[in-house]
C-alpha cells in the first residue's frame, strides 16, 4: 500500500496506515523496521511478513527517520516520536498514546 509516496506493508492497510490489529481513529502511524528497512502499521503485521529477524532501532540511530504519519505523510525521527506527545509535529494529527506501551517491540 502507498501512503503519501512510502510504501507501507502490512493487512488490510488503510490510506491512513491502519491495519486490521490497530485500526481506531488514532491509529495513523507506520514504524519503519530497522530489521527490514520497511514501513508496516504494527509489530503484529511485521511478524505475519515472515522477516525473521526482527531488530529494535539502537539508541544510537534515533536520529534516523522511522515513524510516518499517516496523516500528511511527514517522516518523524525516533526522538521527534519520543518528544511528540501523541501529535504528528506537521500536521498536529493526534497519534494514540497507547504505542508507547509497545516501546520496547520497536526501539532499544
Amino acid at each position: 500500500m502507498m501512503c503519501h509516496g512510502h510504501v507501507v506493508k502490512g493487512n488490510g492497510i488503510d490510506s491512513e496506515t491502519r491495519c486490521i490489529h490497530y485500526h481506531s481513529p488514532l491509529d495513523i502511524i507506520a514504524i519503519k523496521f530497522y530489521c527490514c528497512d520497511t514501513y508496516y502499521p504494527c509489530f503484529d503485521c511485521h511478524e505475519e511478513s515472515g522477516c525473521g529477524n526482527p531488530a529494535v532501532w539502537p539508541a544510537d540511530q534515533f536520529d534516523e527517520k522511522a515513524v510516518l504519519c499517516g496523516e500528511c505523510g511527514y517522516e518523524l525521527t525516533v526522538n521527534e516520536y519520543k518528544v511528540c506527545l501523541s501529535m504528528c509535529p506537521n500536521c498536529a494529527a493526534k497519534f494514540n498514546p497507547g504505542c508507547g506501551l509497545h516501546w520496547e517491540l520497536y526501539f532499544e
